[in-house]
This record gives structure tokens, C-alpha cells and sequence, in this order.
């Protein structure tokens, strides 16, 4: 009986439940062309660092944009507010600042949808890299196993 306030689990002497050289030595590792999955291997591999290298672009090709916008929103800021503050009656005032404040939001949309399809179009190019990688490493996989059933049944 365990002490109380022990765990017994870690008392447990695991070795008298399983000879792990008895189960290792009814395990065979079938005859497979390892250098076969290996280049298999490498070109998922390559992939993944395809897509990595293009979604990391994208989002370094957004941040510059995102920039840009930032550096022009700027810019156009201080010319709208001096086009408000030029307006001499304050109905006047209110009207230029409708208008600017109209094109502060219409250029914000435009930029948004820009984002979006930048987006959009990375997704899709990495969607179709992906999906051209998991068709082809499939017949690769099902031709390596093919070669393997093939080899056997000649030997």
C-alpha cells in the first residue's frame, strides 16, 4: 500500500510489464526506398518554404503600402484641414468638412479593397502551390509504394 499523500503511479516498475527488446524484435521495418521518400520529403519541404517566402513578401509588400498610405494620409490631412479652415462662414466650414471627410472615407474604402484583394490574390497563388504539391506528392507516394509492391513480388 502506497504512503498517503504518495502517487503510485511513480512507484510503479514499469519493466515487469513490457520487454521493449521482445517487442522491438517482432517489429520489421518493411524494405522501403528511402532515398525515394526523402526526396518526396524534400519537395513538400520546399514547398513550404515557397509558400513562406511569397506570403512573407506579400505582407512586406503590404506593410510598404500600408506606409505609403500612412505617409499621404498625412499629407492630405493637413491640406484638408487647411481647406476647411479657409472657408470663411462656419456653413461653409461644415460643407468642406462633409466633403473632405466623404473623401477621407471613399479613399480608406479603396485602400481596404486593395488590401483585400492583395490578399485575396496570395491566398489563391498559395492555395493552388499547396494543392499542386498535395496531388503530385500523392502519385509520388502511391508510386514509391507501387515500387516497393512491385519489388517484393519479383524477389
Amino acid at each position: 500500500m502506497s504512503k498517503p499523500g504518495a502517487n503510485s503511479f511513480f512507484e510503479t516498475d514499469f519493466s515487469k510489464y513490457a520487454d521493449m527488446s521482445k517487442m522491438m524484435g517482432e517489429f520489421k521495418m518493411p524494405n522501403v526506398n528511402m532515398e525515394a521518400i526523402m526526396a518526396y520529403q524534400r519537395k513538400n519541404m520546399e514547398t513550404f518554404a515557397a509558400v513562406n517566402q511569397a506570403t512573407f513578401e506579400t505582407v512586406q509588400a503590404l506593410a510598404r503600402r500600408q506606409a505609403e498610405w500612412l505617409k499621404q494620409g498625412m499629407e492630405e490631412a493637413s491640406a484638408m484641414m487647411s481647406a476647411v479652415m479657409s472657408a470663411e462662414t462656419p456653413e461653409e466650414k461644415m460643407i468642406r468638412h462633409a466633403e473632405v471627410s466623404k473623401a477621407a472615407v471613399d479613399k480608406c474604402l479603396a485602400n481596404a479593397r486593395e488590401v483585400a484583394e492583395t490578399v485575396a490574390k496570395s491566398h489563391a497563388q498559395t492555395m493552388e502551390t499547396v494543392s499542386n504539391r498535395m496531388a503530385e506528392g500523392l502519385d509520388e507516394f502511391r508510386d514509391i509504394i507501387r515500387s516497393q509492391t512491385n519489388g517484393r513480388a519479383a524477389a
